[in-house]
């Protein structure tokens, strides 16, 4: 503890005799200073113990010892010491009635007392207090390095919060709760959750103050800190308490924080050989050695290879990481999308969105980076599967009114999925992923997965400048030919093209003779210089109409 005024007063060598203000003697005494300028307040930071003979002051003045005295108090002086026997034989009853009126303590100082043994007194006080606090704060750190070797991040948490009298509790890199000490901080930590959030949005390291009236929890006086060496953050930390905490309790917080950072930095190292490994496992299945594969994932990857599993291929956009970075945070766009755009790498966000749902909920998944590419293996209806999903929804849901990009704009992030699939069929798999990976571009989608184009139409497809240049290319002498007025081949042959070349059906939805709509064929077959008897050209054309508009000609057309 602190020297307080009760301490000195008690100090058998000190002689202090109580002259008012006895019922405030337990406030800490920061220092004891001398001071006999009519106003000392400049010169006081609070915490003060002021030390005075009065040399400057008219003592026995009632009006000027209510001023200097309100003015001490004002200033945070936690008491005044007035020496007797040297201008005053005695403590003057103006300075003791206004010491008693504005509550604060005033000690009587015998002559014999120098002012200095106060001052060492209050040093060596002082000087004891920060030594038990180092020691106790080296005992602390002795502690959590014990449980951190021996019962991990959990046992070192419960030590944190012994230490502090409170609780703690650990984030992991997409901010949901890891661990908490006691078991009861659970439900504590997890309503922190914004907080963490808008403080791994900061480089590391950073901290934060949170609670207190009107914040999460009105009991507690939370502090967070960030977890990692690197600019972004890896976890976080909370530490909650009843009050701020002492010297001895700041040793063990930043004990608790270097230590944490360095398993955390070593979970890092880790998770690099994890992926190397991983990497090697995806070689062999896609080479179609799934025996082989299954050796190497070993228990690592292992239960993954025992089940259906999906394909997951994520691409970043060209420039998205250097537009985050110049355009710095987006308006809300959900906590995946924020994740993405704070760290300036949507592939990186993307994968820890992905290994933090697997982790919670005990699902092996490997994650593989491959430059601008991301390569994922997760177990079919799975809590990645879903992060994924998730991920691609906040993305979706962020954009700008009028929904999805244009073909061929450059979003930050691209994503296919495959079927449910097994080790034999891991090729096949990657392919599907990549098809639809290539489809969520075109389409101008964030995620795409393969059942769904099964499940649609090929129409949609045909959204495709290249597409649309054949087409135009195609039709164009038709067009044109229209165009002077001489007929309507185009009308004709999109509606005998429909009618699968019944002549009757077809003339009667143009309103025309059928021998009109064979000659307007033959006409067609004359320009296009091709044969409509071929199932590949009526295919083709096919195509064609459906990628332009009936009433605009080539060139002229809308996307759908």
């Amino acid at each position: 503890m602190p020297p307080t005024l009760a301490s000195l007063v008690h100090h058998s060598a000190l002689k202090l005799t109580v002259r008012a203000g006895e019922d405030r003697l337990d406030v800490p005494v920061r220092w004891a200073h001398v001071s006999e300028l009519a106003d000392p307040v400049p010169y006081m930071e609070g915490g003060e113990l002021l030390l005075i003979t009065a040399l400057k002051l008219d003592a026995e003045d009632p009006e000027a010892m209510r001023r200097y005295v309100r003015r001490l108090a004002g200033a945070g002086v936690v008491g005044l010491g007035f020496a007797v026997g040297v201008n005053y034989d005695e403590v003057p009853a103006a300075l003791v009635d206004a010491a008693a009126q504005e509550g604060l303590p005033l000690l009587e100082v015998p002559r014999r007392t120098p002012f200095l043994a106060i001052s060492k007194a209050v040093s060596a006080a002082i000087a004891a207090d920060q030594y038990r606090a180092v020691t106790a704060g080296f005992a602390a750190q002795r502690e959590l390095t014990r449980q951190a070797l021996t019962a991990g991040p959990e046992g070192l948490l419960a030590a944190l919060a012994q230490q502090v009298d409170g609780w703690a509790a650990l984030y992991d890199a997409s901010g949901a709760v890891v661990a908490t000490a006691p078991e009861w901080a659970g439900r504590r930590a997890a309503r922190l959750t914004a907080e963490v959030e808008r403080l791994r949005e900061r480089p590391a390291p950073a901290s934060s103050v949170v609670g207190g009236p009107g914040g999460p929890d009105a009991d507690d006086r939370v502090e967070l800190h960030s977890l990692g060496t690197g600019r972004r953050p890896r976890a976080a930390l909370a530490v909650g308490t009843a009050a701020a905490p002492g010297t001895a309790e700041r040793y063990a917080v930043h004990s608790a924080i270097a230590l944490l950072t360095l398993i955390t930095e070593r979970s890092r190292s880790l998770h690099a050989a994890e992926q190397r490994i991983g990497a090697a496992v995806l070689r062999m299945l896609l080479a179609g050695e799934p025996d082989h594969a299954r050796a190497v994932a070993g228990d690592l990857y292992g239960e993954l290879l025992d089940a259906p599993f999906r394909m997951i291929v994520a691409e970043a956009a060209p420039g998205a990481a250097a537009r985050a970075h110049a355009d710095g945070p987006a308006p809300a766009r959900g906590a995946a999308a924020k994740s993405a755009e704070a760290t300036g790498a949507p592939l990186d966000a993307l994968a820890e969105a992905l290994e933090a749902a697997a982790a919670r909920s005990g699902e092996a998944v490997l994650v593989v980076p491959e430059g601008e590419r991301l390569v994922v293996l997760a177990p079919d209806g799975g809590a990645a599967v879903t992060a994924c999903a998730d991920f691609a929804a906040a993305l979706e849901a962020g954009r700008p009114a009028g929904g999805a990009r244009e073909a061929g704009d450059d979003g930050e992030l691209v994503v296919g999925l495959s079927a449910p699939a097994g080790p034999i069929a891991a090729a096949s798999a990657y392919k599907q992923a990549e098809q639809a990976l290539s489809v969520a571009r075109r389409r101008g989608r964030v995620c795409v997965e393969h059942e769904q184009l099964a499940a649609g139409s090929v129409l949609p497809l045909l959204a495709d400048d290249a597409v649309r240049a054949f087409a135009d290319g195609l039709l164009r002498a038709l067009y044109e030919h229209d165009a002077t007025g001489r007929g309507d081949l185009v009308a004709s042959l999109r509606a005998w093209l429909s009618r699968h070349g019944q002549w009757d059906a077809a003339a009667a939805d143009l309103g025309v003779h059928r021998h009109t709509l064979r000659y307007r064929m033959r006409r067609v077959e004359e320009i296009l210089g091709r044969s409509l008897d071929d199932p590949d050209v009526r295919m083709e054309l096919w195509l064609a109409l459906k990628a332009t508009s009936s009433d605009q000609g080539p060139g002229a057309h809308t996307r759908p």
